[in-house]
């Protein structure tokens, strides 16, 4: 059964819609690519690589402008959901593409503070997206999304995708 936390955060990335049964297939889909790229981003963390982070910046990137190439979703399907007939995730959703933007950003952020030699900037910068990434990967809450709907000025569905919110 899909926790009302879990449907929030479906909705959130872009999937008004979603339905506890939809969002059952959905949720482990979306959580994917976030985890994936989480491995790498502690990786980088240790390492602090300005390689790797503006790695991760190129490849959330393409995902922002070539949703239907994410290299995430075609992972996803192809070790996933095809072996366990489910669907394959459509293209991202603009609230889930702006998230994607902004994680891109930051890791760009990161990246040229580490080539500049600029370390207390690129500390600043990490903890802003450690903060971040927890928030999605322990407390399925994405930060992008939601301001995302906040800067839409639909503020009251953002509300009701917070993970404690009852749908």
């Amino acid at each position: 059964m899909l926790r009302s936390s879990e449907l929030n955060f479906v909705r959130q990335q872009g999937f008004r819609d979603a339905s506890a049964d939809a969002g059952g297939c959905l949720f482990p889909a979306l959580m994917f690519q976030p985890r994936m790229i989480g491995i790498v981003l502690v990786i980088a963390l240790v390492l602090q690589s300005a390689s790797l982070f503006l790695g991760l910046a190129a490849l959330l990137w393409w995902n922002v402008l070539l949703p239907a190439y994410n290299p995430f979703d075609a992972l996803y399907h192809a070790l996933i959901a095809a072996p366990r007939g489910l669907p394959p995730l459509t293209p991202a959703p603009n609230p889930r593409r702006f998230a994607q933007g902004m994680a891109a950003t930051f890791m760009l952020a990161i990246g040229m503070a580490l080539y500049a030699g600029w370390h207390l900037a690129a500390w600043i910068f990490e903890g802003l997206l450690i903060a971040a990434f927890s928030a999605l990967i322990f407390g399925k809450f994405c930060l992008g999304s939601y301001l995302y709907h906040l800067l839409r000025r639909d503020s009251a569905f953002a509300q009701r995708t917070l993970p404690w919110s009852r749908p």
